[in-house]
């Protein structure tokens, strides 16, 4: 055991332990609980991962424990040999990380159709790759998890049927699925998650028949040139590439994907672009062709005209952001899905965010990027966020979800910092671009009735700061509301933020409101930030590793939270994670990959009561130390195999060959 050093979390000693001895305690704990569950006839306990099992299948699975404990063992001795060879350090994302596919949880799957008790509705009939026989589908189905299904003690139904992991609480005989008919009347009429994709729009953008009429007369300028002679703007938005291609509607193989219908004969010309790209403040105010608007438009109106429908908004008449010193949630990639949001809603945040989806994939009707815009109801000030390198795509993207879904803001990603958004010119990219930059701004702000945000860094060079430069424009450009990530692109997580340029650039902001983020994990570090003049904080980091962090800023103090309560967060998860992506072998596998995402977070948590001062400093990185019980030790471990254990206490055994490798490196303790 050593003391503590520079950069190392200061606990007591009296808890502090080896790596050796911290293992070793872990491993023994185990086989000892394994021991007396395998002693209690019938009994199971819920911390143990020990399910009813057939004998070859159970024999498979301790097979596939010791594989993978070998691996790791291996993959650590191999790591130890190469550390002195190595030159460059660990950063970014596992890129060449395994993917784990449907068809490799279950072979034989059902058909959805027999799920909803419509067999005979089947439209590909004898040609159908999916099993039709239930009984079939029962001999090879894994067994149960539980005997309560969360849909079903929610809802009074659950939509899966026989294939949910938890059938047993909801099957009667001849597999028929039990419907709490009270309970069903209960929820009839109110939906639990907005802002899904219909059937009927994913075909109209695949099939490229989607109109973005404002879009089109915005981007129609941009490639026009100005009446002072300007051959033409190079920085025009055009995504493609092409030459002459000046008008939106003339490319069918424009860079989104999407075919742009034109406009209507008489629509008001309210975008005047001057030399440098700035379009004119003052909009030329022209009653339009209501009829052709309302026809084109993706939103049947209904009730009497008002003006807002014949006169468009002003920017100055947009509803107003406020969310003055209110704490904001971060958009997470990966880990701040809608479960995980829901736990942070509960536990305090005030504004919550989607995770980052890139707007030539929503434009080209991705379920999966869809996906990322989903808003639950308790989310009560929700906003997305838009990744894009073009001000064609991203002004149609904001003009589609202005007329799809429903959010309280969007907001611009210019503070991504990965190679595969950076090259191409997304992401912090866009604060070297800055015509294009001020282009997409001022044309997604053209089009969108809600109020427009940017999330940018101090720069893309360690020392070379470009914010204060970037957020006097952005105030000009229209946008309501700027956060800034005291870290430049090369710093990534290694350093701490600066918070003292934030402070700068606070200033420099006013009127407009500026929301500082990073390196906030206790109340202290968010007074401290608070003090610097910012409207409001930004918590992305300190919520993964303790999302209790919203009480404790609320509250004003430090939270010694036990591990039962810990766990409990877990289980909430779990079922949120359930009711979300499904309660079937995809969704429990779904929701045990997003759990250990997160637990790749959680694991750096120091309990309170262990420290020898407080607060926790979130770039400390935490030694080897036991906890105050087992479940409090499992949980401080950084060892992959007791992530998956942990899942396992919650979701049952993990599948044959079930391998997990987390999404970040997390080097942020270097």
């Amino acid at each position: 055991m050593e003391a503590a050093g520079a950069g190392v979390a200061p606990i007591r000693a009296q808890y502090l332990t080896s790596k050796e001895q911290f293992h070793a305690y872990l491993k023994a704990e185990r086989e000892s609980r394994n021991q007396e569950n395998n002693q209690d006839d019938g009994e199971e306990d819920p911390s143990s991962n020990d399910q009813t099992e057939p004998p070859a299948k159970q024999m498979k699975l301790d097979g596939a424990d010791q594989v993978r404990n070998q691996g790791s063992q291996e993959e650590v001795v191999k790591e130890e040999e190469k550390k002195p060879q190595e030159r460059k350090r660990a950063r970014g994302q596992n890129k060449s990380r395994p993917c784990m596919k449907p068809n490799h949880y279950e072979k034989d799957r059902l058909c959805q159709s027999v799920i909803q008790e419509c067999a005979e509705k089947c439209y590909f009939g004898s040609q159908c790759r999916f099993l039709h026989d239930v009984g079939e589908y029962m001999a090879v189905k894994p067994s149960d998890l539980g005997d309560s299904c969360i849909l079903f003690k929610t809802f009074g139904k659950c939509i899966y049927g026989v294939t949910c992991r938890f059938a047993r609480a909801h099957l009667g005989e001849d597999y028929r699925n039990f419907v709490n008919e009270d309970l069903v009347k209960q929820w009839e009429g109110k939906p639990l998650v907005r802002n899904s994709l219909s059937k009927e729009l994913q075909q109209r953008l695949r099939k490229k028949k989607v109109c973005f009429d404002k879009s089109s007369e915005y981007l129609s300028h941009l490639g026009k040139p100005s009446s002072t002679g300007n051959a033409g703007n190079k920085a025009a938005g055009n995504s493609t590439g092409e030459e002459g291609m000046t008008n939106c509607t003339a490319s069918k193989g424009n860079a989104e994907g999407v075919d742009v219908l034109p406009p209507g004969e008489e629509t008001p010309e309210y975008l005047a672009v001057s030399e440098k790209g700035e379009a004119s403040e003052s909009m030329v105010l022209q009653s339009s062709c209501l009829a052709d608007a309302s026809k084109d438009s993706t939103l049947k109106t209904i009730g009497p005209v008002t003006d807002e429908d014949v006169i468009k908004l002003r920017l100055c008449e947009k509803k107003r952001l406020d969310i003055q010193g209110k704490l904001y949630l971060a958009p997470l990639t990966t880990c701040g899905n809608l479960p995980f949001r829901r736990i942070c809603k509960r536990f305090g945040a005030d504004v919550t965010c989607g995770e980052m989806a890139v707007c030539t994939n929503l434009l080209q009707g991705q379920s999966s990027e869809w996906a990322l815009l989903k808003r639950h109801h308790t989310e009560d000030l929700f906003g997305v966020q838009l990744e894009g390198a073009f001000p064609d795509t991203m002004t149609r993207c904001a003009e589609l979800l202005n007329q799809t879904i429903e959010m309280d803001f969007v907001d611009i990603n210019v503070g991504c910092p990965i190679d595969l958004v950076y090259k191409k010119g997304g992401g912090c990219a866009l604060m070297n671009r800055s015509n294009k930059f001020e282009q997409i701004v001022r044309g997604m702000n053209s089009v969108l009735d809600v109020p427009l945000t940017v999330k940018i860094r101090t720069g893309v060079q360690e020392k070379v700061n470009l914010a204060h430069k970037v957020i006097p424009n952005i105030r000009k450009w229209g946008a309501s509301m700027v956060t800034l990530h005291g870290r430049s692109r090369e710093q990534r997580y290694t350093k701490v933020a600066d918070w003292e340029y934030i402070a700068e650039c606070a200033k420099l902001a006013s009127p407009m409101p500026l929301f500082g983020n990073g390196d906030i994990l206790s109340y202290e570090d968010a007074n401290r930030a608070m003090q610097t003049g910012v409207s409001g904080i930004m918590i992305a980091r300190g919520a993964l590793i303790k999302p209790w962090i919203f009480t404790e800023v609320k509250e004003q103090r430090h939270w010694d939270i036990s591990s039962n309560e810990r766990f409990d967060i877990l289980k909430d998860f779990t079922n949120y994670g359930l009711e979300h992506w499904g309660s079937d072998t995809q969704g429990v596998e779904k929701t045990r990959k997003f759990m250990l995402e997160w637990l790749s977070f959680l694991c750096r948590y120091i309990p309170a009561g262990l420290l020898e001062y407080l607060p926790q400093k979130i770039n400390e990185r935490p030694p080897y130390y036991m906890g105050r019980d087992y479940l409090e030790t499992l949980m401080a471990s950084q060892n992959v195999d007791d992530w998956i254990k942990i899942s396992e206490m919650l979701l049952g055994p993990v599948p044959t060959n079930f391998i997990f490798l987390p999404k970040h490196k997390a080097n942020s303790y270097r």
